[in-house]
């Protein structure tokens, strides 16, 4: 039997901003395991991003529970969450939050200043990253002399050069065009099937949703049952 790597029973989150109360995720249990790539969809505002976030713990729970990897991510101290995170998540952002004044091998290694490695050893780990994701022509390249493509893969390769237990994704392909975005989700899928990666994605488009092994809806902040899609949903064909 596959193993769980993230369980959350009654998951809630709430937010209160000025007089508005906002229940962005009403009681969500969903069970995710280890080596499967799963596309969390729905239209904005239906709390996937929110959920996406207490995977990562970059936020905290107004109420349920939450486990991931084995942590009960509730009982975790600040300190120790930055600890956890950085050594079980690799995180990629739709807007790539690459440093401008670094290079890409450079903003690449950033994660690892927070470990024990030497910097030969941290800019090696760097490198084979960046190799990975098919961008070792490009490691002394900025920012801004790259395509958002190759930003984009920038920050998978920064998200994977701790070996992170999970690859957290938030509209990887989001401000990318159609080529671009194609290339980013056959690098995820690579690193789902060929490194055993388990990767959770969030997206509203079911063209990247084919790239997952699993889709799971949200509306309203409400999961919907496995298999289930909104009746309004449209899925294209597969190419």
């Amino acid at each position: 039997m596959a193993e769980t790597v993230i369980q959350t029973k009654q998951l809630q989150k709430e937010f209160i901003r000025d007089e508005f109360h906002v229940v962005a995720l009403k009681d969500v249990d969903i069970t995710i395991s280890r080596g499967e790539f799963v596309a969390l969809m729905g239209p904005s505002g239906s709390g996937k991003s929110t959920l996406l976030h207490l995977i990562a713990a970059m936020d905290r729970p107004s109420g349920g529970e939450i486990l991931v990897l084995g942590e009960n991510l509730r009982t975790l101290s600040d300190r120790a969450i930055a600890h956890w995170r950085n050594a079980h998540i690799g995180f990629v952002f739709q807007s790539f939050n690459l440093i401008p004044v670094l290079s890409a091998v450079e903003n690449v290694e950033l994660p690892l200043k927070l470990t024990n490695l030497k910097k030969k050893e941290r800019m090696e780990h760097a490198e084979t990253a960046l190799n990975l994701v098919g961008l070792g022509d490009r490691m002394h390249h900025l920012p801004r002399q790259l395509s958002g493509g190759q930003e984009q893969r920038v920050a998978i390769a920064r998200a994977i050069v701790t070996d992170p237990d999970l690859i957290l994704a938030d509209e990887p392909t989001g401000n990318l065009d159609a080529t671009s975005a194609q290339d980013v989700l056959t690098l995820l899928s690579r690193l789902n099937k060929e490194f055993g990666k388990t990767i959770v994605m969030v997206t509203h488009d079911p063209h990247a949703a084919h790239f997952a092994t699993k889709s799971r809806h949200l509306e309203k902040g409400e999961l919907l049952p496995e298999g289930q899609v909104p009746v309004d949903w449209t899925v294209p064909a597969k190419a």
